[in-house]
């Protein structure tokens, strides 16, 4: 339990700050599944922009690691390439 005002404030920017996490990481895992599921080599191509730069955001906010996001984009590049 929180002994003063500050750490008080301390819990509750937490917990606003976890909930603004979860909403980015679960929309960006939403988009990658939506993009993986996609058959279409057209329609990939024009998601992939907007797939990527959310991924490049949860690295730069510090979500994940920038090599973990090389690497999902990486493989979804590879998915794309090879959908006909």
């Amino acid at each position: 339990m929180a002994n003063n005002a500050s750490a008080e404030k301390c819990i509750r920017q937490s917990e606003r700050h976890r909930l603004h996490n979860r909403y980015y990481a679960k929309t960006t895992r939403n988009a990658i599944r939506s993009l993986r599921n996609t058959t279409e080599k057209k329609a990939a191509e024009e998601a992939a922009p907007k797939v990527f730069a959310m991924i490049d955001k949860l690295a730069k906010i510090g979500l994940i690691h920038k090599n973990k996001a090389s690497n999902l984009k990486s493989g979804l590049q590879v998915y794309i390439n090879k959908l006909s």
